[in-house]
């Protein structure tokens, strides 16, 4: 009879997730295989097998990690301020990516694929979905303490996606080190435009 698993005892799906962002990291999307999944996880590409049937289906997981992390960094913020919350929000999005030029080139390749990939299409349309709502949220929240402006919630959280969307793309194609940057400015001075209460 097998061991029981201890608290101790390492999460499979979470050292394959850890072992596919460093792999992404390293070789890209269109150089991923299992093989250096495998070696990144350090065990056998039948090891991956059994949590995993393919490549997509790992990378869907992968994808789902990712939202995961994200959101636990969102609700480590402890502020309900709505002006320091949009402002940390929009640092998530726009500052600590500079971080992780690596992983933004890795997922702007898988966002390619979404025209042919479902579960793929699936997953980044989920993740839209939540960051606008933490978006529509904060805005709501600052317009009925009258810290914002009565303004189109959905307009405002679209914009600002657009304005996350486009930077994160050129830093990648471009190569361009300062989008994220002149974005995240951009991103201030239109929450400043649009938002902020006039005294």
């Amino acid at each position: 009879m097998a061991d029981t698993p201890t608290e101790a005892d390492p999460d499979p799906h979470e050292e394959i997730m850890r072992a596919t962002y460093r792999a992404l990291r390293e070789h890209g999307y269109a150089d991923l295989t299992i093989k250096r999944i495998a070696d990144e996880y350090g065990k056998s590409t039948a090891a991956i097998h059994y949590h995993y049937d393919t490549k997509d289906d790992l990378l869907t997981a992968f994808l789902d990690f990712i939202l995961d992390q994200f959101k636990d960094t969102v609700h480590e913020v402890e502020t309900t301020d709505p002006e320091q919350r949009l402002e940390l929000l929009l640092d998530k999005l726009l500052v600590d990516p500079r971080d992780h030029q690596d992983l933004l080139v890795a997922i702007l390749e898988m966002r390619s694929q979404v025209p042919y990939n479902d579960q793929f299409r699936e997953r980044f349309q989920q993740n839209d979905e939540y960051v606008q709502y933490l978006l529509r949220t904060v805005i709501d929240q600052g317009i009925k303490t009258g810290v914002f402006d009565d303004v189109d919630t959905d307009h405002v959280a679209q914009a600002l996606m657009i304005i996350v969307d486009g930077a994160r793309t050129r830093a990648v194609v471009f190569d361009e080190e300062d989008s994220l940057e002149t974005a995240r400015q951009t991103a201030a001075e239109y929450v400043t435009a649009a938002l902020v209460a006039d005294d």
